[in-house]
């Protein structure tokens, strides 16, 4: 079982030589896996609670984030080997023909070595910044994606929907990975799910337990069109986790080699352990040592 890390992306004391030193020295102790999320700004009156929960502050450590895509071409560039990815892009900030084309772009660098999640996303003013109605996130997602599929089929390429429109066109260069990089769902709604058997190739859920992601998993396999190959699950964990929810608490090492082990024993396919929450990280220093203080999760995935 492949086990991954996010990168170093949240608060002001993460620089270039942080991510550089971070990427290479996960990719030299034998992670599988190097992942960024996405986030704009840090509103300080927001309307909408974090993770799509009432009420709860948006936590701390997004003061400050480095963005996705610029922070993946940087590591495409600095490491050989370790895949690399989003987990997760928010679909309301993209349009089709431009995202096909970085994708494409990150994969070429990255020598496909590439994979890109995505959600529907929670911040209403993260949506107002790209003049994008909340309410539509959902039906919108669905033609993005539905676009992004045309964008790296054979050209020419055209789309025509409620909110995308793709005049006939040649859109090139097609990424390295056919018919393109694995694509990642964090969605966990009714309708996200919907999508995510029908679209996706990985699901990649965070807060819950093991249990409750395979249970849902049966769910998906059910759900699955005839003739698509099995979904994959990379299951997203936390050292620290950004807010104290029910089945989402700090962990130790040893705690997160239990996890690691019960998800290989599992048939899980891959699981990626984020420490930006992590209280404990104040400075450069304390980044450059995650990797080593992780790698008994790698022992852990071996059983």
């Amino acid at each position: 079982m492949r086990v991954g890390l996010s990168l170093p992306q949240l608060g002001g004391h993460v620089d270039r030589p942080v991510v550089r030193g971070f990427a290479e020295r996960a990719e030299e102790l034998g992670f599988g896996s190097l992942y960024v999320q996405q986030h704009l700004f840090y509103p300080l009156n927001p309307a909408s609670g974090y993770s799509a929960r009432p009420g709860l502050a948006v936590p701390e450590p997004y003061r400050s984030i480095l963005q996705p895509m610029e922070l993946l071409a940087a590591v495409a560039a600095w490491t050989s080997t370790i895949r690399i990815g989003t987990s997760i892009l928010v679909a309301g900030y993209h349009r089709p023909v431009d995202l096909a084309q970085r994708i494409s772009t990150l994969d070429i660098l990255a020598a496909g070595r590439t994979e890109f999640g995505f959600s529907v996303g929670w911040s209403d003013e993260e949506h107002q910044q790209y003049d994008v109605d909340p309410r539509t996130r959902g039906r919108r997602a669905d033609e993005l994606f539905d676009a992004l599929l045309a964008c790296w089929g054979p050209d020419p390429v055209s789309y025509e929907g409620e909110f995308f429109s793709i005049p006939e066109s040649d859109v090139r260069p097609k990424p390295v990975q056919r018919p393109h990089p694995p694509l990642m769902s964090g969605m966990r709604s009714e309708a996200g799910l919907r999508r995510t058997a029908e679209k996706f190739d990985i699901w990649n859920p965070a807060s819950g337990t093991l249990e409750q992601h395979l249970a849902t998993m049966q769910t998906l396999a059910g759900m699955r069109p005839t003739g698509m190959a099995p979904l994959r699950m990379v299951w997203n964990l936390f050292t620290d986790p950004p807010v104290q929810v029910a089945n989402l608490v700090p962990m130790s090492v040893d705690d997160l080699c239990v996890q690691v082990a019960a998800a290989a024993a599992a048939g899980v396919d891959a699981v990626s352990v984020d420490a930006n929450f992590e209280a404990a990280i104040r400075s450069p220093q304390d980044w450059l040592a995650v990797p080593d203080r992780l790698a008994p999760l790698l022992d852990a995935a071996r059983g």
